[in-house]
């Protein structure tokens, strides 16, 4: 005698292909992104400058502008510190502070001091109030305004030979003083000159966008920006960065604690960065680089995003017995006590059999005013009781279920045998 031996269990754990199968997509997308990143910051390596750097390249960048400046014999130094600002400054040199908001009230006043006793030009980008008070004692600022193409309505040469330029931005007014202004934004200037320091003089300029390589070649941009820059045989770019040692050497420094002359602008501002967004302070790159990340994950999510579409037939690993199906079915429903489902599952399921044998079509088997008559031809019930019993309420009580359930067996048998 031979015994049978059961059969062995299916595994649902996917095999190793599988998972190499699903995963190996993203994967692919996930090795060339690395690649393409690796390879961007390789050829972007020692060349991811600033706004307004003087060797940056980028649209935002003033790189045109210095080559400008060197084609016309004008020797271009470029400053990342106070210490090499400040004595780089003479009176044969012109002084270009790109970023007046990041020095400290202790570097302002030390940069005033120095550019004071050099005699030279002093061109400030879009000082605040803080700064503004600081750098060039008794100028106002007014509210920014956009930049847009300015005259510059004024005598002074290099504004009147450049002409038309993109200005605006920061405004500036100098009450009591002979200060020249020039290009005007609704009623105040963008542009300011002050001739505090004997030979030497100040430049503010409200909006740094005229020496952007991008907007250079337009208006009278390069115009200014050779004569502002160019009046004399140097020019040190200063570009000031909170990394700066003497930023950090000054900050407990009592002078910078208790600032009594012009600490603010009278509502409690500091000068480090007032005017400054906190964006203005991320390189341009990493701006890209999180917007090309966030496109990514978006098309990741949207690559492997299920949809849902038609049924399909699945086969299961496993055999399971009819019997055990309905078991484990009716087990749930009264677990969750919820004989009205389990009522309208075997009402579903006669009224679709008994159709099949009334001749009554699939679409039309639960239909009441289809259904029932076709029934109540071939059956002694009456047509109150069969619509109870095929279209009625759910039962009360398990009991009332479990005779519904015998009820349809017969109506089923009687309709059969009919």
């Amino acid at each position: 005698m031979t015994t049978a031996t059961a059969p062995s269990p299916t595994s649902t754990a996917p095999t190793p292909h599988q998972v190499w199968k699903r995963a190996r997509g993203l994967l692919i997308a996930l090795l060339i992104l690395v690649i393409a990143g690796i390879t961007f910051a390789a050829v972007r390596s020692g060349t991811n400058y600033g706004h307004l750097d003087p060797r940056s390249a980028d649209p935002k960048g003033s790189r045109a502008a210095a080559e400008l400046l060197k084609a016309r014999g004008i020797s271009v130094t470029v400053a990342t510190t106070l210490d090499e600002a400040t004595t780089a400054a003479g009176p044969d040199t012109t002084l270009l502070v790109t970023g007046p908001n990041l020095l400290t009230p202790a570097q302002q006043r030390r940069l005033q001091e120095a550019t004071t006793a050099a005699t030279g030009r002093t061109v400030l980008i879009a000082p605040g109030p803080a700064a503004a008070s600081r750098l060039s004692p008794g100028v106002r600022t007014e509210p920014h305004r956009p930049v847009s193409p300015l005259p510059p309505s004024c005598a002074f040469p290099a504004a009147r030979s450049a002409g038309t330029a993109d200005l605006g931005g920061v405004r500036y007014t100098a009450p009591g003083s002979t200060a020249t202004a020039c290009y005007p934004s609704h009623g105040a200037p963008s542009l300011l000159v002050l001739q505090d320091r004997g030979d030497g003089d100040t430049v503010l300029l409200g909006s740094p966008d005229f020496l952007h390589n991008e907007r250079l070649d337009q208006q009278g941009n390069a115009s200014l920006a050779l004569q502002l820059l160019g009046s004399r045989p140097h020019l040190v770019w200063y570009l000031p960065s909170l990394a700066d040692p003497s930023a950090t050497s000054d900050a407990g420094s009592p002078d910078n604690n208790n600032d009594t002359n012009g600490g603010g602008n009278g509502n409690g501002e500091e000068a480090s960065g007032e005017e400054s967004d906190f964006l203005d302070l991320v390189p341009s790159g990493w701006l890209w680089g999180t917007l090309q990340l966030a496109l990514a994950a978006v098309l990741a999510a949207i690559w492997r995003g299920r949809r849902l579409g038609p049924l399909v037939v699945e086969r299961l690993p496993v055999s399971i017995r009819a019997s055990e199906s309905a078991e484990g079915r009716a087990g749930l429903y009264r677990k969750a006590n919820a004989r009205d489902r389990a009522a309208e599952s075997l009402r579903a399921a006669a009224r679709t059999r008994i159709a099949r044998l009334t001749g009554v079509t699939a679409r039309e088997a639960h239909t009441p005013d289809v259904l029932l008559p076709a029934v109540s031809a071939r059956t002694t019930t009456t047509g109150d009781d069969l619509s109870t019993l095929l279209f009625g309420p759910a039962p009360a009580d398990d009991a009332a279920l479990v005779l519904l359930a015998e009820h349809l067996d017969t109506l089923e048998r009687e309709v059969r045998t009919s």
